[in-house]
C-alpha cells in the first residue's frame, strides 16, 4: 500500500476528476498525503487550454517525475507527445479514464509505464471521492461536448458529448448534502447541452436537484451560449428557486460574428445579449460571468473594437481573459497568427475596462443586506457567497459551512466586503 499525493489544475471538473481519483485510492487501501515530499507516487490532474497552462503543466510534470508519476486529465489526451518529451516513464491517464485509476497506480509502483487514455463506459457519478473542500459538493453531469471550435483542445480531450441519468445525479446530491455539503457545482464541460443525448435538458436536471427537501445551495457551472436558444426561457425559470444562485457563466469570446464564426462557436453575438437581458430583467441581482480571446488570428482592430463595445453594452460581472493560443491539433494553429505585442495591446485595453466595470458592479452592492453562505477559508478572511454567487469576504471568526446574515461595507475589483449582522 502507497503514500500517493494527488494535485489538480484547470476547471471544476478537473478538481471533481481529482477528488474521485482521490476516492478511488483510498477505496483501494492506499493512503492520500498532503505534499508531494512525502509519497511514494503522484498524480498530476493537468488542463490543456491554453499555452500558458500548458507551460505550466509542463514545469509541474517535470519537477514531480523524479518518483513515480501517472500525468492524468486533459494533457495527455490531448498532447501525448508533449508529455512524453518530459518523461517517457509516467503513465498516463485520460479524463474519462478514471476506472483504470487503481491499475494504472499498480502498475506505475512497480515501474511498469501504463497508457490508458481510451474513454471507458464508467459513468462519473456515483463514484467514490475525497472532497478538496468538506462543504462544496462537485458533481460532473456528462463528460465530452458537442461543439468543434477552431481553437479549443477540449474536443481532442473530452470526446463527444455523454451525459449521465437524471436520477443518478439527484441521488448524488442527495449523497453529497448527507454527507455535510451546503453548496452543490453542477459541472462538466458543457452544461448548455448536457441530455441532448438522453432526451432530457439542464432546467429539467436543475428543478430536479431543488425538489430535494434539504438547505443547501445550487451553482450551475459553464455553458456554452450556442445551446441557449434552446432553453433559455426554461432555464431563467428554473433560477427562480431560492436554492439556485442567481450566477450564469456564459462564454461569449468575441464580440464579432465573424471572429464567432471562425471560431465555429455556434452564437451570435445577440444569442449572449437576449440571455443577459432576460436574466437581468427576471432577477433584481444577477451575476453574469464570460470568457473573452484577444487576438483570434482573424480578429481585425474592428472585430477587436467589437468586443470592447459589448463588453461595455453587457457589464459583465466576471471576465475569463485569454490571449489566443494556438493549440496543437486545433484548426486555427494552422492559420496566420498576429504579432504577439498586437495581441498584448489588445488585451491590456479589454483587461483594464473589465477591471474597471467589475469596479463599479461591485461598489453597487454597498449597503445591501442578506444571507451568505461561507464556503471558503483564505488567506484574506473567510469568504462566502450570498444570492448572486459574489465573493463576500468576512473578518469574523466563524466556519465555513455556516450561513449568516451579511451587510457589505466595501468593494474592491474582485469582490465585496462585509460584516456579520446576525
Amino acid at each position: 500500500m502507497a503514500k500517493i499525493f494527488v494535485e489538480a489544475y484547470g476547471c471544476s471538473a478537473s478538481f471533481a476528476d481529482s477528488e474521485m481519483i482521490s476516492g478511488l485510492i483510498v477505496n483501494g487501501g492506499h493512503t492520500l498525503v498532503k505534499d508531494s515530499s512525502e509519497s511514494d507516487l503522484n498524480i498530476v490532474v493537468t488542463c490543456s487550454v491554453k499555452d500558458s497552462t500548458a507551460n505550466k503543466m509542463m514545469h509541474r510534470i517535470n519537477s514531480l517525475k523524479s518518483k513515480p508519476l501517472v500525468v492524468a486529465g486533459c494533457l495527455p489526451k490531448a498532447e501525448q507527445n508533449t508529455v512524453e518529451k518530459i518523461t517517457q516513464k509516467a503513465s498516463l491517464l485520460g479524463p474519462n479514464s478514471l476506472g483504470k485509476t487503481l491499475q494504472v497506480i499498480d502498475s506505475t509502483l512497480r515501474g511498469i509505464k501504463q497508457v490508458a487514455l481510451e474513454d471507458s463506459d464508467l459513468s462519473k457519478v456515483g463514484l467514490p471521492k475525497v472532497r478538496l473542500n468538506p462543504v462544496i459538493g462537485i458533481i460532473e453531469i456528462a463528460s465530452g461536448c458537442m461543439s468543434e471550435c477552431t481553437f479549443c483542445q477540449t474536443k481532442l480531450s473530452k470526446g463527444d458529448l455523454k451525459s449521465y441519468r437524471l436520477g443518478d445525479i439527484v441521488r448524488q446530491v442527495e449523497t453529497e448534502i448527507s454527507e455535510g455539503c451546503k453548496e452543490i457545482w453542477l459541472t462538466s464541460t458543457d452544461n448548455g447541452c448536457y441530455g441532448l443525448d438522453i432526451n432530457t435538458d439542464l432546467p429539467t436536471l436543475i428543478n430536479a436537484v431543488t425538489e430535494i427537501p434539504e438547505d443547501f445551495m445550487i451553482r450551475v457551472g459553464m455553458m456554452n451560449p450556442m445551446y441557449m436558444p434552446r432553453i433559455k426561457n426554461e432555464l431563467i425559470k428554473s433560477f427562480d428557486s431560492d436554492k439556485v444562485y442567481k450566477f450564469l457563466h456564459i462564454p461569449v469570446q468575441s464580440g464579432s460574428n465573424k471572429v464567432l464564426n471562425d471560431m465555429k462557436r455556434g452564437h451570435t453575438v445577440n444569442t449572449v445579449k437576449e440571455v443577459v437581458k432576460k436574466a437581468k430583467e427576471r432577477f433584481e441581482n444577477f451575476t453574469i460571468s464570460t470568457d473573452i480571446i484577444v487576438g483570434f488570428p482573424s480578429e481585425t482592430n474592428e472585430d477587436f473594437e467589437k468586443t470592447f463595445k459589448l463588453i461595455n453594452e453587457i457589464r459583465p460581472d466576471i471576465v475569463n481573459l485569454s490571449k489566443y493560443s494556438a493549440r496543437p491539433g486545433t484548426e486555427a494553429a494552422e492559420w496566420d497568427q498576429i504579432e504577439a505585442s498586437e495581441v498584448k495591446r489588445r488585451s491590456r485595453i479589454i483587461f483594464n475596462q473589465i477591471n474597471k466595470i467589475s469596479l463599479e458592479n461591485n461598489q453597487k452592492w454597498i449597503g445591501w443586506r442578506g444571507k451568505v453562505l461561507f464556503d471558503e477559508e483564505t488567506s484574506e478572511g473567510i469568504k462566502g457567497r450570498n444570492e448572486a454567487y459574489k465573493s463576500v469576504f468576512v473578518k469574523d471568526k466563524i466556519k465555513i459551512g455556516q450561513t449568516h446574515t451579511v451587510e457589505i461595507i466595501d468593494a474592491t475589483t474582485h469582490s465585496i466586503l462585509g460584516k456579520i449582522v446576525s
